[in-house]
């Protein structure tokens, strides 16, 4: 399942451009039963069951929370909270470009 993940968000990474923007090194690795996307050797996103989660800060994590655009990132149903991330659930029906706002902030966040 984590190979899933993983080609996902690779090739979500891969269909944007950080280039200009962007001149730390930029990873995805196997992460738990997902994949995470690291800058510089931090982790600042992740894809695994749990949704598509973004390291943000926190008046946009109680934001999106608040609206329900977002949900708390748990990775394991019984684990705590992941203080500072959210997950959305169905990132594939969002075209790729919706995502890379959520990106570049979580970059500056990691």
């Amino acid at each position: 399942m984590a190979k899933v993940y993983f080609e996902k968000l690779k090739h979500l990474v891969s269909q944007l451009s950080f280039d200009n923007d962007i001149k730390q090194k930029i990873e995805v690795k196997h992460f738990f039963s997902g994949a995470a996307l690291y800058i510089d050797g931090k982790i600042c996103a992740s894809w695994s069951s749990s949704g598509l989660a973004f390291k943000l800060p926190e008046q946009e994590v109680k934001k999106l929370i608040n609206n329900k655009k977002a949900i708390p990132l748990k990775y394991f149903p019984k684990g705590h909270i992941k203080k500072d991330y959210v997950a959305f659930e169905l990132p594939e029906e969002e075209n790729p470009e919706y995502w890379e706002k959520y990106f570049m902030k979580a970059f500056k966040q990691a």
